[in-house]
This record gives C-alpha cells, structure tokens and sequence, in this order.
C-alpha cells in the first residue's frame, strides 16, 4: 500500500493523491509511504522515483545495521524500530531529499501512524518541510525505545527486591531473561546512536542551526537509552553474583550445622561401635549397671558438646 501527503504551494494539504500528482503539481514538499509494498509497489522506487539502485537493494535485503548513505539529491536512512513483544528489529528506510520524504518498511510502523496523525492536525508541520518530517519520524522511532527499556529496569528493580526478601523462591531465569531482552535492545540503541552521531557531524548532511537542535535531541535520548541500558546489564551482573555470593553463603552454613551435628555423634558413634563388637571377654559387659553407665556417657559427651558449640557461638547458625 503507497499512501501519500504533500503540501502544495499555496500551503494546502492533500493526502493519498496518485503519485502522478507529484510530476502534474507543485508541492513545496511531500511524504510517500510504501506500507508493506507489493513487488508492483515497490518497483516504483526505480521507475518512478529513480533512486539508486544500491539503496534499493538495501530496502528489499532485510535486514540492514542502521547507518546513513549519500546519494545525489538525496540520503538514504536505515533506522530499527522495535517488536514489543519480541524486542526483534523492524526495519524502517527513509530517502530523505530537499523536498521530499519516502518511507519504506515491510511490517507495520505504529511510529509513523503517529507522525501522519500530526501531520494532519498541526498546520505548524507543513511550514517546516520535509527535513522537519523526517525528525518527527526518527524521534517517535526512538522515543518507543523509553517504555520497553523503563519496563525492564522496573522489572529487575522488582527482582532485586524479591532476592532480598525471598530468597527461597527466586530464580535466575528471570535475570537472564532480562539480560537478553537487554541485549536484544542494545543491538539496536548502540547503531543508532553511532548513525545519528555521523548526521549531527557530517558535512554532507546540511542541517540548519534550528534543525541541527532537534536531531541533537535525538541523539541525547540515545545516549540516555545506551547509559540505561548498560547500567540494567551491569544490574543483572550484579544480581547474579549476589546470588551466588548468597547462595555459596547459605551452602557454607548448612554444611557447618552438618558438621556440627557430625561431631556430637562421632564419639557417640565410637562408644556405640566399641560396645557393639562380639568379643567374649570384654570386662565392661559383666557389669550390672554398664547400659546405664554407657548411655549417660554418651549423654553427657553430647551435653558438653553442644555447651562448647554455644559457648563460641556456633549454635547461632540454626537460628538463621
């Protein structure tokens, strides 16, 4: 589907006009949108807009890194936006000239649904010609990052919380769930920002000082998302050794309650084995009251043992 919106000379808009219209009409400048084009569709690209044949290509092998190419009369934008279910990047091509605006994607964009709705009901938009387009289009993108990287932050904030107070039922999976979600987003903001970084320092993209402004914002949003986006992955490297440092501390106390309990039994455990053996003459079976003498020995051992474990402390163990 092409759709089409153009401000004509006398500063009237029109929307979805046959691309004939362009070459019949004066419009000081115009946006043409192929949604999910046709092979028909987008061999307009060629025939009809004669773009070259290198930037092309570019839009029908998916998937290209983000990145700026100059042409004569023109640039060429590969930008990402993001699926929000799946982090995956969408593809978004831009041919950027004077006076014109041409985007091209093979999903749907809701970014530019946003753009074309204020497109129509900001009169202010149309005065500011295609550049100004192209910026709303490339901040909407970038602003639909905010909510998927605040959404994780939030969610390992709330893991972090759940470690420290139920340690019991917490679970790594999670945390490593985020840290690929992470990276899955860091694929994306990182080639961004390198690409807005050549715009803003490139002589051949001729931005006015007003213009320069507004794509500087843009790349201090990214730059906000990359520093966002490494602080969670520095989080989740620290959660994760949390983890570990609690777990190896738990695993710790638990084998010295067993060792504890080990070292009252070993010599209950020795007196047992001595008296269990069938030998004929041992004196100590003769004796009347040797069970009983044997048992409060026992008794006693295990007694003063557990006062030596309290004494220095070690009996707190249990109480954790």
């Amino acid at each position: 589907m092409i759709r089409t919106f153009g401000v004509t000379a006398d500063s009237q808009l029109e929307m979805d006009f046959p691309l004939e219209d362009l070459h019949t009409k004066t419009f000081d400048w115009y946006w043409v949108d192929f949604d999910k084009p046709t092979p028909d569709e987008w061999k307009l690209l060629d025939s009809f807009f004669h773009f070259h044949p290198l930037s092309i290509e570019d839009c029908l092998h998916r998937l290209q890194r983000p990145k700026v190419d100059y042409y004569d009369g023109y640039q060429f934008f590969v930008v990402h936006t993001l699926n929000e279910e799946t982090l995956e990047a969408e593809e978004l091509d831009l041919f950027i000239g004077k006076n014109f605006v041409v985007t091209f994607h093979h999903t749907t964009v809701h970014e530019l649904d946003l753009v074309r709705e204020k497109l129509q009901r900001d009169a202010s938009f149309w005065e500011r010609g295609a550049i100004y387009a192209m910026y709303q289009i490339l901040d909407k993108v970038v602003d639909s990052y905010f909510p998927l990287v605040y959404k994780i932050e939030d969610h390992l904030n709330e893991i972090e919380d759940q470690m420290s107070f139920d340690m019991k039922h917490f679970s790594m999976d999670t945390v490593f769930e985020m840290r690929s979600d992470l990276l899955w987003l860091r694929r994306t903001i990182l080639p961004m920002r390198d690409l807005m970084y050549r715009v803003l320092n490139s002589s051949r993209f001729d931005l006015q000082k007003h213009e320069y402004t507004y794509f500087a914002d843009i790349s201090d949003h990214l730059v906000k998302l990359t520093e966002i986006v490494e602080s969670n992955r520095e989080l989740t490297a620290d959660i994760r050794d949390s983890y570990m440092a609690m777990n190896s501390n738990r695993m710790n106390r638990i084998m010295m309650i067993l060792t504890i309990v080990s070292s009252i039994f070993i010599p209950l455990t020795f007196i047992a084995g001595v008296y269990g053996m069938n030998f004929e003459y041992m004196p100590e079976l003769e004796m009347k009251n040797g069970y009983f003498i044997a048992l409060g020995a026992m008794i006693l051992i295990g007694l003063s043992m557990l006062a030596w474990f309290k004494y220095k402390g070690w009996m707190s163990l249990f109480k954790q």
